[in-house]
């Protein structure tokens, strides 16, 4: 057989190949073609098989992601406050109660010739610059009340801070005032939106001093807003500045608002109901935010979680195709077409049930029951009496077991007499001691309650009042008592202390010892909703909401809200509150546990007991409660305060 013919063995892709002899030359590119031959490695077969890319790939990758996320935060930006969108919602604060914004609302809206100029009834001014091509809504939130400026700061792209010259010419301390400190706490607590700080009046001061008066300005505001520069509103010129700054900075992100649809209202219509107490209120404004269902639940702060009966989609009255110098306000007649656009489903509407229907019979509650106590002091009341030596107490007989109690009362009758006679005369002296020294501490302490009581009430200020600052000082008092002994508690003189600590639990150790948070409940917790994966019911709903399908941001809407009381809609009538409408997520309106962490502010030094009536805000919503304070720790455990 010939040589021709020998079958060649060919290493295939997994052959071992060895390091070779470092010689110090470099092979080329086609000497390393003709060594291989080919044959491709093992691991970008593998690469290719699991779809992987190479960095080359990865960073092409990686470009096209950012440049994806550049040019849509672009044309978000470019939307948001455009001719065809919802205008920038500016709301304008004071931060001196004495200061009226009027002046410098009347120079935003004349500094150019060009601009369009349009005022509703509900106090909103609309300004659209042709120059910007942005559309700008002023709101003046009513200083009287602080919760209608917190309100107003919710829906809110900007707000704008103003400081005048005028109210600090004497005292720079004075240009915010002690409301407009608290103000301020207040918007940083809730979540302010984009700010922009001004300063009015300049030419109160004098040329010489300007300089420095602004820079001393400028410390006050970095105070609060160390990143925000003072912006001077005197001019035209000024006033351009600044709206342009608006419409052009970049925007500061409040998640619990951009995730949910929200609408200031700008038209309020309430129409009764002839055959019921209720009625249904009819809001027009700009919907910012995401996509609104009229399935859906909204909440109204003061009016509660409601329903909606209709949405609308109406032609936007403030939109300028060619915009010139035109300066009108609201006409009577309303010339823009009307489209309804969604009409609720009963069936798929979301329902207001915010409780869970309580079956006695599904769990086992260990919580006694009135009749528990009843058959506990029945047994108490035929339990066989002890045996204790006289004089005693009920108190003090309650500490002797069953069966000591014979024996003790023997060991007291067979002593002698005269040594009783001793113990006596020694517990009188004794007692008499204890007594002495009991008036004289009653003496003292009636001598000390005169003496801050005794305080003339002409005296004091009309303003102060005598009875809480008693109460406040009580307070401090009782602060310092818990502090000085944290872990004591005296025992009611009213109350049994059976009765008064039966939801007192004994642990070997406050740290390892199990506890079992659903232990000894109330039946009244079966009427809380329980999610199962709190983390996977967000995921989904978030993902829900993505799809979901109905108004869309930027349209100018009227939403129908139906079945709101005559009597509670004159109550916030009166208040002349704003109207803002906030969408709910599903199961948003169930009741729940919540815990929350509170931080003390420095204006407030009073103590804060537990089960005292507060007002709570989170997020969107306001309500009353009596909350129940404990120790924050890491822990699973936290000790009652």
């Amino acid at each position: 057989m010939s040589s021709n013919n020998t079958q060649v063995h060919r290493p295939g892709p997994y052959k071992q190949t060895n390091k070779e002899h470092k010689h110090g030359r470099h092979r080329s590119k086609g000497s390393i073609s003709i060594a291989t031959k080919g044959k491709v490695s093992v691991k970008t077969v593998s690469m290719k098989s699991k779809r992987e890319l190479n960095r080359d790939q990865r960073r092409h990758q990686s470009a096209q992601i950012r440049q994806k996320k550049r040019d849509e935060t672009l044309a978000k930006k470019r939307l948001l406050g455009g001719l065809d969108f919802a205008p920038f919602l500016v709301s304008v604060v004071p931060l001196n109660k004495d200061f009226d914004p009027t002046s410098a609302i009347s120079i935003l809206t004349q500094c150019d010739d060009e601009a369009v100029v349009r005022r509703t009834s509900a106090g909103v001014t609309h300004i659209c610059v042709p120059r910007f091509r942005k559309r700008f809504s002023l709101i003046v939130p009513a200083s009287d009340n602080e919760l209608d400026v917190l309100d107003s700061l919710k829906v809110s792209d900007a707000v704008v801070f103003l400081l005048s010259s005028i109210n600090a010419a004497e005292y720079i301390e004075e240009i915010v005032d002690k409301w407009g400190n608290k103000l301020l706490m207040s918007c940083l607590a809730q979540g302010l939106p984009t700010p922009v700080v001004i300063l009015t009046d300049l030419d109160s001061i004098a040329p010489k001093k300007r300089n420095d008066f602004k820079q001393n300005v400028q410390k006050i505001v970095n105070q609060w807003l160390p990143d925000e520069k003072l912006m001077v509103l005197d001019k035209n010129a000024d006033a351009i500045n600044i709206l342009r700054k608006i419409g052009d900075q970049k925007r500061k992100s409040v998640l619990y608002r951009d995730r949910r649809p929200y609408l200031y209202g700008e038209e309020v219509e309430y129409v009764p109901d002839t055959r019921g107490p209720m009625g249904t209120l009819k809001v027009t404004g700009y919907l910012r935010g995401s996509v609104l269902s009229v399935n859906q639940l909204v909440h109204i702060p003061g009016l509660g979680d409601l329903q909606m009966l209709q949405i609308d989609i109406l032609s936007d009255p403030n939109k300028v195709d060619k915009p010139r110098k035109k300066d009108f306000t609201l006409m009577d007649d309303k010339n823009y077409t009307i489209k309804v656009l969604e009409q609720c489903d009963p069936s798929k509407q979301e329902s207001l049930d915010s409780e869970n229907v309580l079956d006695p019979m599904d769990t086992e509650q260990t919580w006694p029951t009135n009749e528990d106590y009843e058959m506990a002091e029945k047994d108490q009341q035929l339990r066989k009496a002890k045996k204790v030596p006289k004089g005693w107490s009920d108190y003090q007989a309650a500490w002797i077991p069953d069966d000591d109690a014979e024996f003790q009362e023997d060991a007291f009758s067979d002593g002698d007499q005269d040594s009783d006679d001793e113990l006596m005369d020694a517990r009188s002296v004794e007692s008499s001691c204890y007594s002495n020294g009991e008036d004289r501490d009653q003496d003292l302490e009636s001598v000390t309650e005169e003496s801050e009581l005794a305080v003339n009430e002409d005296k004091y200020d009309q303003e102060i009042n005598l009875n809480a600052e008693k109460d406040e000082l009580n307070k401090i008092k009782e602060a310092k008592s818990d502090f000085m002994f944290p872990d004591e508690i005296d025992t009611p003189m009213d109350t049994t202390a059976r009765e008064r600590f039966l939801k007192y639990r004994g642990l070997e150790s406050f740290r390892t010892s199990p506890w079992d948070p659903k232990e000894n409940l109330p039946s009244n917790y079966a009427r809380i909703f329980q999610f199962q994966n709190f983390q996977r019911s967000r995921k989904r709903v978030l993902k829900e909401e993505a799809s979901k399908t109905g108004a869309m941001p930027g349209w100018y809407i009227t939403i129908y809200v139906k079945n709101i009381s005559q009597l509670m809609w004159s109550t916030v009538e009166k208040t002349k509150s704003p109207i803002v409408i906030i969408g709910l997520y599903p199961h948003e309106h169930k009741m729940s546990i919540m815990n929350v962490i509170l931080k003390r502010t420095q204006n407030h030094g009073f103590p804060i007991k537990s089960k005292e009536r507060l007002i709570f805000q989170c997020g969107f919503r306001r309500f009353v409660v009596n909350p129940i304070f404990s120790e924050h720790t890491n822990g699973q455990k936290h000790k009652a305060l």
